[in-house]
């Protein structure tokens, strides 16, 4: 979630939000535009076409209207011939999971064969479409546009992606027509306990492993599983979804349609949970795309737990746990405050240890303080270890609360909370870890003018 502004008890906080998909052949310009919504260089822009590689995803808003960006682009590399034989399939996908689309064509090439393609495929669809004309920069090119009336979906969009210039009309048209999405009453919901990883690390052993029948397909080929499917679960007295989600894989990886389908049902599983439950092959190395999936449930500020799985086949004496441990917080700095459980579905060694820990964060998430008592607690240790001054000026903090938030959110009062390093911040939330259980819960710390 971006910084808050304006009174901070009028935060609306989304349970879910909509995902808008980018179409389009290589090289029209969408991870620039995809970068440019998101307002960071997440995603490699280069000049050669399929340059992408790994998954864009990113959260952007506009009037107050959060929602999740998908590119699609790069997911299948190769010649144009075999972008031209797949993209249809990935243009289906899209539509089929995303609430609204953004065709992307390039005013310099024109329309292609495979904008033609695309387009065939959309005229067809009832969801929300917005044709939209990269690179258009100055007057000629946008006269230029006029032939992209061609494709048959009516009105388009022009814009310049390297820019911005444009954008602005089309993000207003988008969030416009975006769903509204039902937010339903805590109470009539059960938390939801997405199972997630990178394929094959025995997510459905676990799930099988807990409830006792194999409902779900187990093989050892990567990428069975290819839905998030609920489980209504009961253990420690807690009731709770148990989601077990399609494996997630580098963008490089996804070679056939249906995978690639479970890449986005993933991050849309993701994006709902209460809690994370991260499987992590132990005969692999917590490698870079098992950290991104870590950070991915983080940015959305989710419960995490990290689970070891397949224990029992790795060598050890009496240091491997701890060094193996080690290891993984490594990996995760500055976020280590994160349970880590070793098990094995297979002899079922400490599977509902798993279980536990995740009702444990799931609780840790759900912990609301006392105002009189966060101030209490805090504002000593403030006064004792304040905030550095910068340029001769000295920060005053004198009031801290609890967001109404689902998950812990802080607002720290100040004189100039604009002078308040992030290294301070990091200062107060290892404070607050030390005092209240937040373990495996990412904390997000707010300074606001008093």
């Amino acid at each position: 979630m971006q910084a808050l502004t304006g009174d901070v008890m009028q935060i609306i906080y989304k349970l879910m939000n909509n995902i808008v998909a980018i179409v389009g052949r290589p090289n029209v310009g969408k991870s620039t535009f995809f970068n440019r919504l998101i307002q960071r260089r997440e995603a490699i822009v280069d000049a050669v076409s399929g340059v992408t590689r790994d998954r864009h995803y990113g959260k952007s808003d506009w009037n107050g209207k959060e929602f999740s960006l998908i590119d699609t682009g790069g997911y299948v590399k190769g010649s144009d011939d075999v972008f031209e034989a797949e993209i249809d399939k990935q243009v289906e996908l899209a539509i089929d999971e995303a609430d609204a689309i953004i065709f992307m064509v390039d005013v310099e090439s024109g329309v292609t064969g495979m904008d033609e393609d695309v387009a065939r495929l959309l005229r067809k669809v009832t969801k929300p479409v917005f044709l939209v004309v990269n690179k258009v920069d100055n007057g000629k090119r946008a006269e230029d546009a006029v032939e992209f009336y061609s494709l048959g979906l009516g009105n388009y969009f022009t814009i310049a992606s390297i820019n911005g210039s444009g954008t602005g009309d089309l993000l207003d048209a988008l969030v416009e027509a975006l769903p509204e999405l039902e937010e339903k009453e805590a109470e009539d919901e059960l938390p939801r306990f997405a199972v997630v990883g990178r394929p094959n690390a025995g997510k459905s052993s676990f799930i099988n492993a807990l409830i006792g029948e194999d409902r779900y397909i187990v093989t050892d080929i990567a990428g069975t599983t290819r839905d998030a499917i609920d489980t209504k679960y009961n253990r420690f007295g807690f009731d709770f979804n148990l989601v077990d989600t399609a494996g997630i894989r580098k963008k490089n990886k996804v070679k056939e349609d249906l995978e690639f389908y479970s890449v986005m049902r993933s991050v849309r599983a993701i994006e709902h949970a209460d809690v994370c439950l991260l499987v992590v092959d132990a005969t692999r190395s917590f490698d870079g795309q098992v950290q991104n999936i870590f950070w991915l449930a983080q940015r959305n500020r989710k419960g995490i737990v990290v689970l070891v799985n397949k224990w029992d086949l790795v060598e050890k004496d009496h240091k491997t746990t701890v060094e193996y441990e080690k290891h993984i917080r490594k990996q995760l700095e500055p976020f280590t405050d994160v349970p880590i459980v070793f098990m094995s579905t297979l002899t079922k060694q400490r599977i509902y240890k798993a279980i536990e820990t995740a009702v444990e964060v799931y609780n840790n998430r759900s912990k609301k303080i006392k105002t009189s008592e966060l101030n209490d607690t805090l504002l000593p240790i403030i006064e004792n270890y304040p905030p550095p001054a910068l340029k001769g000026k000295f920060v005053k903090i004198k009031y801290v609360m609890q967001l109404p938030t689902p998950q812990p959110q802080f607002a720290f009062f100040c004189n100039l909370p604009q002078y308040v390093s992030e290294s301070y911040k990091r200062f107060l939330e290892n404070k607050m870890r030390q005092i209240y259980d937040f373990s495996g819960v990412p904390i997000s710390i707010y300074m606001r003018k008093k």
